[in-house]
């Protein structure tokens, strides 16, 4: 039995010099042991800043999962790109900063275990259809890109994946196309903050539990405009310099809506009660940064779980009992909620 454990441990000693005495120059390659007597192994390659000048596909360790190719100077990724061994095993690949201006359809496909995906700080303008198709994506980074609109088929047709997180930040998008509707309904984190959306994306049929729309040129949020997203927790509209009005119901159906951030948003002045409809779960509710001074004390009665709510800039309000007193014939009085604020003179 000793024999037979040492020359186990003498087997992988050689597996694992192996994998970094076949890293690329130029790339750092770290291996890491898991298991029983580390009897299974995994292979980081940090491949940064290799340059234009590589040849593709760039050789790496049979089994590595985890690729880091950014700021490579890349350009367009062709099908060739990631057919080469040692890919296949592949769970993270960062393609960041490469100056990236088309991914052909098939350039992904054989990337059969790739959860998490990074092509942020590139110049893509659009992507096909079928570019993501069979991968269980778990995590797609497209910020700082150059969309004017997305088509979320791209995402149609995985197979055996987990739900996607798509960050579509700091991209020039003016729409999303309708034919996501259906079709990618496990995405749980929807990333469009800074793009140029004029309202709020229609995104029924997603079940969502994060969406961020930060950044746009949204002027107002209309009754009903996130009905169908009850799965919601995490909502953030911050930071859109024209938004005037947000209309009565505007958050109806978000049931499970826990914070909700409409902080920064120096043109909406006022808010009515009703604008909360529908918010029964919602705990924390920031309006700092923003025109609204003063909230009706009625509205407690639309958000029954409040616990925090931020006003101006440095205003904080929490819920709270109001004392009750005591009559001997029927005993303590019924407690009423009541927001108290850390600043004196804020109407409520």
């Amino acid at each position: 039995m000793a024999l037979l454990q040492w020359l186990g441990l003498s087997f992988l000693v050689a597996v694992q010099s192996s994998a970094v005495k076949n890293c690329h120059p130029g790339c750092h390659c770290e291996v890491e042991s898991f298991g029983l007597f580390d009897s299974f192994s995994l292979t980081r390659v940090d491949c940064r800043g290799l340059g234009p000048s590589l040849s593709v596909p760039i050789p790496i360790p049979l089994d590595t999962t985890h690729l880091d190719l950014s700021s490579s100077s890349l350009g367009p990724i062709s099908d060739a790109m990631f057919a080469g061994p040692g890919y296949t095993t592949l769970v993270s690949l960062d393609l960041s900063s490469n100056s990236i201006t088309k991914l052909s359809p098939n350039a992904l496909s054989k990337l059969r275990y790739l959860e998490s995906l990074d092509l942020s700080h590139n110049s893509l303008e659009s992507l096909s259809p079928s570019c993501f198709y069979g991968l269980p994506l778990s995590e797609v980074d497209l910020s700082h890109n150059s969309f004017h609109k997305f088509d979320m088929d791209v995402f149609a047709g995985r197979v055996n994946g987990e739900p996607v997180n798509v960050d579509l930040s700091h991209n020039k998008l003016v729409s999303v196309s309708p034919s996501l509707h259906g079709k990618t309904g496990h995405i749980r984190s929807l990333n469009l903050s800074a793009n140029h959306l004029a309202s709020a994306p229609s995104l029924a049929g997603l079940q969502l539990r994060y969406l961020n729309l930060d950044g746009n040129p949204i002027t107002q949020l209309k009754e009903g405009t996130f009905a169908q997203l009850k799965d919601l927790a995490y909502l953030s509209i911050s930071g859109l310099g024209e938004l005037q009005e947000i209309e009565p119901k505007s958050f109806a159906g978000l049931q499970n809506l826990q914070v909700l951030d409409l902080s920064n948003n120096p043109k909406l002045k006022s808010l009515s009660p009703a604008v909360f409809t529908g918010l029964d779960s919602l705990q924390e509710l920031n309006l700092s940064g923003t025109g609204v001074a003063s909230l009706p004390t009625t509205m407690l009665a639309h958000l029954p779980s409040v616990k925090i709510i931020t006003l101006g800039r440095s205003i904080q309000c929490w819920r709270s009992q109001k004392q009750g007193q005591f009559h001997r014939q029927i005993g303590p009085t019924q407690h009423d909620d009541v927001l108290n604020c850390n600043v004196q003179g804020v109407v409520l």
